[in-house]
């Protein structure tokens, strides 16, 4: 049996979208007439929406409308994922290829909408994942842990034997609460802004597997830190 895992956040890490939805964001805030503060993409990058509307743009309380403009939000996204403007960021087929041909269970683990993932993941083809598990899947979003655990319960291993690859720092606490290694990808912030990882790469086969593997199962340097690609 396997003894580690791979978890991998969506957005900024396996599929280059970001434009998307900051441009979502703002044709929701013109067809709602909201106002949307100059940084409210970086602060809300990676959290639910759930956390953004209320907590970030204070567009309301009420919870019937929070889920309304969410899911309004999404399905500006959709439409202009549809007409373009996906891709695969670097590394990420070659990465999926290596975990495959070793047999390394590996699953989705991000605050993105269900509908979102499995639209992107038809149109770009992608697929060798053991597990999905989305916004409606959890109760609380990143920095909280529970996107992790829930991820890495159904590959059948425990957070602590897996390493999650992600992209914001809301993330990377998540993943250092489940307990999780954390190999952080310099793709939302740069490399210099994510100490809080284990490791940092600029695309995702930068890392052999034996060296993902180290992460992943916590070996450390004798002096009481991981390993560092």
């Amino acid at each position: 049996m396997t003894r580690w895992g791979v978890l991998f956040d969506w957005d900024g890490v396996l599929v280059d979208s970001s434009s998307l939805h900051e441009r979502s964001w703002e044709l929701l805030a013109a067809e709602e007439g909201l106002p949307l503060p100059p940084d409210h993409f970086k602060r809300g990058y990676g959290m639910k929406n759930e956390v953004i509307i209320p907590e970030l743009l204070r567009w309301s309380q009420e919870p019937a409308e929070i889920r309304r403009l969410s899911l309004r939000k999404e399905e500006l996204f959709r439409q202009l994922a549809r007409g373009g403007g996906l891709s695969l960021l670097p590394g990420v087929r070659a990465l999926l290829r290596k975990l495959g041909r070793r047999g390394i269970p590996r699953a989705i683990a991000s605050s993105t909408h269900r509908l979102n993932i499995e639209t992107a993941i038809e149109a770009l083809k992608l697929g060798g994942f053991s597990a999905i598990v989305t916004a409606e899947d959890v109760t609380r979003g990143k920095p909280d842990p529970e996107v992790f655990v829930k991820a890495a319960e159904r590959l059948g291993l425990p957070p602590k034997c897996c390493v999650v690859f992600e992209d914001t720092h809301a993330g990377i606490q998540a993943a250092r609460s489940a307990g999780a290694g954390v190999i952080a990808v310099a793709t939302t912030h740069p490399a210099e802004l994510l100490t809080d990882a284990d490791t940092v790469v600029t695309r995702l086969d930068k890392m052999s597997i034996n060296e993902i593997e180290r992460v992943a199962l916590h070996r450390t340097d004798g002096r009481g830190r991981r390993d560092q690609a």
